[in-house]
């Protein structure tokens, strides 16, 4: 499960800011004469170019364009693109050269309000879809603000997708913000009856979806390819059709969900057949049993008409998928007849991008359709419940959006031990909307960035050096963190100012090294028992927060920061603040931050409170008001324990 709740441009203070904005401008050229057959894409991402145009922003674009293999190729230049939004825009649009070479900075620097610049194709760059820091960090000094509007390419983290919100304050732009509204609602909060309706040519392309859409849907309908394996599971013969035989007792499993769920799954009854793979091959109807030397090529009328009654009285529709070989006109009616029943329903109807929204548009139904999304791969992870980076990584609209970090210490190191962990933790939060990290030792990080790709749980580092690199034996820096794909880091905590004598100078320099390489920092900061006691605690906190934040800059505070308020004399010792005395800390520290940037900046800083907090008293604690979650010890070592702690401030 993803928030999305993200900020939109409309959030920003944007006029006389240079703003860098990934579009998916990935358009058809024809392959004769390099022009644009399709535009579609470019007019989607027109209303947020206008609005920053219209609201007085410096306007860098950055798209990529094909599939170049080599570095810069004439024919991948974004030039016909930019031909096209000058048109659409009626001003003229400035295309860069290169895309963070000289060229492009110049035309950056250089730029007027109301200016729109155009980069050349970001995949010149190989470092782009590697989500190079170093790439992304050059990238992000063109800018001061980010946008991300490109749906299409949200389900990759590549540098100008993800990357550039771990270096610029972020927000998504309007198409990437209807995306989410409507497809979110329509699967956190859907008009009953729910009707899913899933083709294309596997099942194993879509076990997720499916997956994810049982425990949501009233109806799901299967088409395409993916319903032979199915037919085959339930008994049938599918002759040469298209067979998953290693997906046959999968099939079996999730139909025996869905009758366990009460979801009605329906199956085709009859099939058009076809004796060869071919436009032209000799075709027709058959029910049930598909006979050998005959594949299946379309859904059958008998299936069709099945599949329309199910969908008359729908108030909520989601298609992903024809329902047979679309581009072959022999075989093409049960994806259009299923297109038409859709666009003549009363249902909220989201065609989800790909093959579906062709269909959509080719039979002249885009207008009597609620949504077609403009990401195919994007939409389909997005139905399957994957965590989406290119939008995970925006800036929450709530700034106190839960968030609960587990800091596992010196436990759990050992790779199998830690994956195992973890595999039990993802289980129990997976429909957790708390923004959930966990702080692991280095030996293990790599093992769990992979494990938790595309979930609801980050994995950070426990600790960095402040130099890239050097003579620093037993130290790992933040550019190695960055390039393992770490852009979160617990810094200055109690045990390591108590036992290595860390400093607030030290601390400061691995606070700026890791906003340096756009790794965010979570800085602790607490007293001792006596320091507690002798009165010093107000003015220690505001002395250590003021040092650790020493040089950085009001809009990496909000964007990337978090402060951790840690008593050490609540770690480890079975002690813990009160909820009054944990609010009262943080409170001040909410009003150090104040006093040191402004109300604005502080009031979107996320401040946690870390010691001995428990599944117990988490409600009490995660319940103060300057307390937006948990830096969580020895309870984020027990699944059962962690995951009801985020449930705990999820519901508060």
């Amino acid at each position: 499960m993803a928030n999305y709740n993200k900020k939109s441009i409309a959030d920003l203070d944007v006029a006389g800011k240079r703003v860098i904005v990934r579009v998916d401008f990935n358009v058809p050229l024809d392959k004769t004469t390099g022009e644009i057959t399709d535009d579609k894409r470019i007019r989607g991402a027109l209303p947020t170019i206008q609005y920053l145009v219209d609201h007085k922003a410096k306007v860098i674009l950055v798209s990529h364009l094909g599939r170049p293999k080599n570095g810069p190729e004439a024919k991948f230049s974004m030039k016909p693109a930019v031909d096209r939004l000058s048109e659409l825009l009626g001003q003229e649009v400035v295309l860069a050269s290169d895309v963070i070479g000289e060229d492009a900075k110049a035309k950056a620097e250089a730029l007027e309000d109301g200016q729109v610049l155009m980069l050349e194709n970001v995949r010149f760059h190989k470092e782009e879809t590697k989500n190079d820091p170093e790439f992304a960090r050059e990238l992000a000094s063109l800018a001061e603000l980010y946008v991300n509007d490109a749906f299409g390419t949200a389900h990759r983290a590549h540098a100008s997708t993800a990357g550039l919100a771990n270096y610029l304050p972020s927000a998504c732009g309007f198409l990437i913000k209807k995306e989410i509204d409507v497809m979110g609602k329509a699967l956190n909060d859907p008009a009953r009856p729910f009707v899913a309706i899933l083709g294309g040519a596997k099942v194993s392309d879509k076990i997720g979806v499916i997956n994810n859409l049982i425990d949501k849907v009233d109806t799901l309908i299967i088409g395409g390819g993916m319903a032979y394996t199915f037919n085959a599971a339930r008994g049938q013969t599918v002759g040469n059709s298209l067979l998953e035989e290693d997906k046959i007792e999968l099939a079996k499993e999730l139909m025996a969900k869905a009758e366990e769920k009460g979801v009605d799954l329906l199956l085709p009854e009859d099939n058009v057949i076809a004796d060869h793979f071919a436009a032209d091959a000799d075709h027709k109807v058959v029910e049930g049993n598909i006979p050998e030397g005959w594949m299946g090529m379309d859904i059958g009328p008998k299936t069709v008409e099945l599949y329309a009654n199910a969908l008359k009285d729908a108030k909520t529709v989601v298609w992903n998928g024809p329902m047979g070989v679309f581009e072959f006109e022999n075989f093409a009616k049960g994806t259009a007849q299923i297109a038409e029943a859709i666009a003549n329903s009363d249902a909220i109807s989201i065609i989800g991008g790909g093959d579906s929204s062709a269909a959509i548009e080719q039979l002249g139904y885009a207008d009597k359709v609620t949504h077609i999304s403009t990401g195919g791969g994007a939409s389909l992870e997005f139905l399957e419940g994957k965590v989406l980076p290119g939008i995970d990584c925006l800036q929450n609209k709530d700034a106190h959006r839960a968030y609960v970090c587990g800091n596992w210490k010196m436990n759990k190191g050992v790779p199998a031990d830690a994956e195992k962990f973890v595999t039990e933790l993802l289980a129990k939060v997976k429909d957790v909307d708390s923004e959930i990290l966990i702080a692991v030792p280095y030996t293990v990080l790599d093992r769990l960035v992979a494990l938790t790709d595309a979930t609801n749980i980050t994995v950070a580092a426990e600790n960095c050096h402040f130099e890239d690199e050097g003579a620093y034996t037993g130290e790992i820096s933040p550019k190695f963190l960055a390039k393992m794909g770490i852009h979160n880091v617990v810094l200055g905590h109690s045990e390591r100012r108590e036992y290595f004598g860390e400093t607030d100078e030290l601390v400061n320099k691995k606070v700026l090294a890791a906003l340096n390489w756009g790794v965010r920092p979570i800085i602790c900061v607490g007293e001792s028992l006596e320091q507690r006691e002798a009165g010093q605690t107000f003015d220690l906190v505001k002395q250590q927060v003021e040092a650790a934040l020493a040089d950085v800059p009001a809009d990496r505070l909000g964007a990337h920061v978090t402060i951790a308020y840690e008593p050490i004399w609540a770690i480890g010792t079975g002690k813990t603040a009160t909820a009054e005395q944990a609010e009262e800390v943080c409170a001040h520290i909410r009003q150090v931050l104040a006093n040191l940037y402004c109300e604005e900046t502080a009031e979107n800083t996320r401040i946690l409170y870390g010691g001995s907090m428990k599944a117990a008293n988490a409600a009490e604690l995660l319940g103060q008001k300057n307390i937006d979650g948990g830096l969580i010890g020895g309870a984020s070592l027990k699944a059962d324990d962690f995951s009801e702690i985020a449930k705990v401030y999820q519901d508060r």
